[in-house]
């Protein structure tokens, strides 16, 4: 059963600079592993933006909590490029409460803006 749907959207060019202006930033949101692709390069601005968009569609697929974590879901790569989210921490909490038991995740970027799409799947629990 689908517990939750997030989406969001991002203008990458806003997002770069302000990484840009607020290098901190950077650290701040995201894990060492996706600052870095695969073959350790730095990521992109659309990468980091699509990454972003997928925790912020995280968070709205979860009710939007405001005691989430930033490092608490990161973005990972599977097989064949695809990604997938680990959540771990105040995340993985809040998705125990909601009975979420799996994520399905989706990132683009085109044109100037990334987005994400998540959707919360499992077992629906009453709300506290």
């Amino acid at each position: 059963m689908i517990i939750g749907v997030g989406i969001d959207v991002v203008p990458v060019e806003r997002f770069a600079e302000t990484l840009a202006r607020t290098p901190a930033l950077r650290d701040r949101l995201f894990t060492a592993a996706e600052q870095r692709t695969q073959s350790g390069n730095p990521r992109t601005a659309e990468s980091l933006a699509a990454r972003f968009a997928a925790k912020e569609a995280l968070a709205k697929a979860l009710g939007a909590p405001g005691d989430l974590r930033w490092h608490d879901a990161e973005v990972t790569v599977g097989e064949h490029g695809r990604p997938h989210l680990e959540v771990r921490g105040t995340v993985a909490g809040r998705a125990a409460q909601l009975g979420v038991s799996s994520w399905h995740v989706s990132l683009s970027h085109d044109g100037g803006i990334a987005s994400a799409v998540v959707v919360a799947e499992g077992v629906a629990r009453v709300e506290p």
